[in-house]
């Protein structure tokens, strides 16, 4: 009685857990599959994309300005204790390191006027006995929030 059951059970639930799906039968006997999207998907996505362009096209403004050249050296733990001494000391500063074969870059700051970044050079060289450079350079400038505002 109890196996009646058991098989009742299994063949009643079955079509439960069967899928509804659209099936379409080609000339060369393969089967696919047709998918129903909505139109408004492909909307949204090109409108994300644009929203995607324009933001990060934002966070790449450049303009020429100046940067201090910290260290310049071929130890790279020498170029990471800088680059955290400056964090540690002037939070308010970018640190930018990168590896420029055999040497390791240690630059600082985005100076629009040489002023500005000659004061922090003053405030740098107490930490950096070996001398810190102001060099001119690509600069990141952050938008202006005015700006950001008159566009909207």
């Amino acid at each position: 009685m109890k196996l009646f059951f058991v098989f009742a059970f299994l063949f009643l639930t079955s079509p439960l857990f069967s899928q509804d799906t659209t099936w379409k039968k080609t000339n060369d006997n393969t089967s696919s599959v047709i998918i129903h999207k909505d139109a408004r998907l492909d909307l949204l996505m090109k409108k994300q994309a644009e929203i995607n362009e324009i933001s990060s096209r934002e966070a790449r403004r450049t303009a020429k300005g100046y940067r201090l050249m910290i260290i310049s050296t071929i130890n790279r733990d020498e170029a990471i204790s800088a680059k955290t001494k400056v964090y540690t000391y002037f939070p308010e500063l970018k640190a930018y390191l990168w590896h420029q074969s055999p040497y390791y870059k240690l630059k600082a700051g985005d100076f629009k006027e040489r002023k500005d970044a000659e004061l922090y050079q003053k405030k740098l060289n107490s930490y950096f006995p070996k001398g810190v450079f102001i060099i001119p350079d690509v600069i990141e400038v952050k938008p202006d929030k005015d700006n950001a505002n008159d566009n909207n």
